[in-house]
């Protein structure tokens, strides 16, 4: 059973450039609580207790928002939706946390992780991944930490695609399109159509 992770954020008056650049001068941090009930709280947290959050929780799964606001707290399960990071500095400048509703299906990135050793690459392919992530649609219990696609069995020329892909209970891939996650390429196939081109 996963460990639930709880979070604590306080709700914050100050606004503006100036007072958020403060707060990150303490080892503060910004954002925002929303959600789809029209909630939109100013709130800010610690940088240390976040990032030990963030590090176990990553942006798919939902954890325990609490929300201290003149000492009276509330408590909301959250994904930590939108991290916006410094260009240079180790530093998180803001982040966007949004409550969930745990009976309510919500679309949602989930990481791709590739297991096992293509029959394609063992005679000279080279493997391609081209999704890193996939979107999903499910209950907020259930979104997986990663989507695993084990591809051992794709020869040379093969791919998998999201429309095949077999997904955890509970769990439906969301696209417009039929697209590949992951295939073999030929590399000497590959290199004869760069020469061409370039004719």
């Amino acid at each position: 059973m996963k460990e639930q992770v709880s979070l604590t954020v306080r709700a914050r008056d100050a606004k503006g450039k100036g007072p958020n650049r403060r707060m990150r001068a303490e080892k503060l941090i910004p954002g925002i609580y929303y959600d789809d009930k029209g909630q939109n709280i100013p709130v800010v947290v610690e940088d240390l207790p976040f990032r030990k959050a963030y590090k176990k929780v990553g942006s798919s799964r939902v954890f325990d928002l609490v929300i201290d606001q003149e000492g009276q707290t509330q408590t909301h399960p959250s994904l930590i939706w939108v991290v916006q990071n410094h260009p240079w500095k180790n530093q998180v400048d803001h982040v966007d946390f949004y409550g969930v509703d745990p009976k309510k299906p919500i679309h949602v990135h989930v990481l791709v992780e590739i297991t096992g050793k293509a029959k394609g690459v063992a005679v000279g392919g080279k493997l391609e991944i081209h999704r890193e992530t996939i979107e999903v649609v499910c209950l907020p219990a259930d979104i997986p930490d990663k989507i695993v696609i084990d591809v051992t069995e794709l020869a040379m020329g093969q791919h998998i695609d999201v429309k095949t892909l077999a997904m955890p209970q509970g769990v439906k891939a969301v696209f417009d399109q039929n697209y590949a996650i992951v295939g073999v390429i030929n590399p000497a196939a590959e290199g004869e159509e760069e020469g061409a081109a370039g004719k």
